[in-house]
């Protein structure tokens, strides 16, 4: 469908009752948000904005604002530039007057833990950081981050996603809003964690060597079905969930 791109029409469109759309109680429900272009590419010249618009961003924003924590790979934090208030004034107002907190967390899914203390993620942020990681990340580096984020410990070897998702529950962020990258899209999918999916398509064909936007190590087949379509003045605006 065509409509004008009014966000309290967007507030309403992308609107999700955690417990309605599928999860228990007290568990996570997880939407994915990722932009690719016509050839199914996530990135543009290295990053994935340049592949948005203005009302891309925008959605953005109203997507983080019905989130409790928005959850994204370390390797996308350093190639986006993260760092900051998550969502628009307007759409810090609108959760205000709901009464939650202006600004939804963020997460950070890390094995290895490269980003530095000192990061825009970090050093930036309006709310204090979560670091998700494995009890084998390094030691030194595990409680450098401590000191400016709450770290979640998730798996023995490397990330468990599953139980990842299950200790952000048990703090109270039950509502995730994943916007990638593509390795953790892919690893969300292959573990059955996508509850919802929602894709910018940019009007773009890029070609080369780009990675789509979920890659993982095993090919898996879940199905959804469309919610709606949304025309924007260039990009069209998919929201899928499970079918």
């Amino acid at each position: 469908m065509s409509a004008p791109f009014d966000a309290d029409r967007m507030h309403a469109a992308y609107a999700v009752d955690v417990v309605d759309a599928g999860g228990r109680a007290d568990a996570a429900f997880c939407r994915v948000n990722m932009v690719s272009s016509l050839d199914g590419a996530a990135t543009l010249r290295g990053r994935s904005g340049t592949l948005g618009d203005a009302q891309d961003q925008r959605l953005m924003s109203v997507l983080r604002s019905h989130a409790d924590v928005v959850l994204v790979g370390s390797g996308t934090v350093s190639a986006e530039g993260y760092g900051g208030a998550a969502v628009h004034e307007a759409d810090a107002a609108w959760r205000a007057s709901r009464g939650r907190d202006a600004q939804p967390r963020f997460a950070v899914v890390s094995s290895r833990l490269e980003l530095e203390p000192r990061h825009p993620f970090f050093a930036e942020a309006v709310r204090r950081p979560l670091v998700v990681t494995s009890a084998r990340a390094p030691r030194g580096r595990l409680e450098a981050l401590a000191e400016v984020a709450d770290v979640v410990v998730a798996g023995a070897e490397r990330v468990d996603l599953r139980v990842a998702l299950a200790e952000l529950a048990g703090r109270g962020l039950r509502s995730v809003l994943s916007e990638g990258g593509p390795g953790l899209f892919g690893a969300l999918a292959e573990a059955d964690l996508v509850d919802e999916v929602c894709v910018t398509l940019s009007p773009v064909l890029v070609a080369g060597g780009a990675s789509r936007i979920a890659t993982s190590s095993r090919e898996v087949e879940h199905r959804l079905r469309l919610v709606h379509a949304i025309q924007g003045e260039r990009m069209l605006f998919l929201r899928y969930a499970r079918a």
